[in-house]
């Protein structure tokens, strides 16, 4: 009688087959584009990504990202996690996580963000407000620089 053949290769067990992978697991964020060639006007809103190539005239506004191209062009505020400017973006920036200035950029409004990297080479103009925690109640900041 021959002896079974040793491999290190654990034997699949039918239960780990059924196991169901989680549906959050499996389904990426989908990435929405206005092409270079778009000229757009109106209201972005909703989940998922966001890239900008052409012209949008309005708020954007999704749980995702929001890219703006090198030579793209967004008029309007813009609300996401992460929000990447390559292009010029004439607006506001609110409760993003993450605000990437890449070189040629520009921004002409507000910035409110967890964090904020800027390239050499982009320019902006505007208030800037990172790396505070919005979380602090007013009872805590009351008489703060009331002295």
């Amino acid at each position: 009688m021959r002896e079974p053949e040793r491999t290190n290769v654990a034997p699949l067990s039918p239960e780990a087959a059924r196991r169901p992978v989680k549906e959050a697991q499996r389904q990426d964020m989908k990435e929405s584009v206005i092409a270079s060639d778009l000229t757009i006007e109106g209201k972005i809103v909703g989940s998922g990504h966001v890239r900008i190539a052409g012209r949008f005239k309005g708020d954007v506004q999704v749980d995702g990202n929001v890219t703006l191209d090198t030579g793209a062009h967004l008029e309007g505020l813009v609300k996401a996690s992460v929000v990447v400017v390559g292009g010029e973006l004439l607006g506001n920036i609110e409760n993003a996580k993450r605000v990437e200035l890449l070189e040629g950029g520009v921004i002409s409004g507000d910035v409110k963000a967890g964090s904020l990297t800027v390239a050499a080479g982009s320019r902006m103009r505007g208030q800037v407000e990172f790396g505070w925690d919005d979380t602090r109640t007013k009872s805590e900041t009351k008489g703060f620089g009331n002295a």
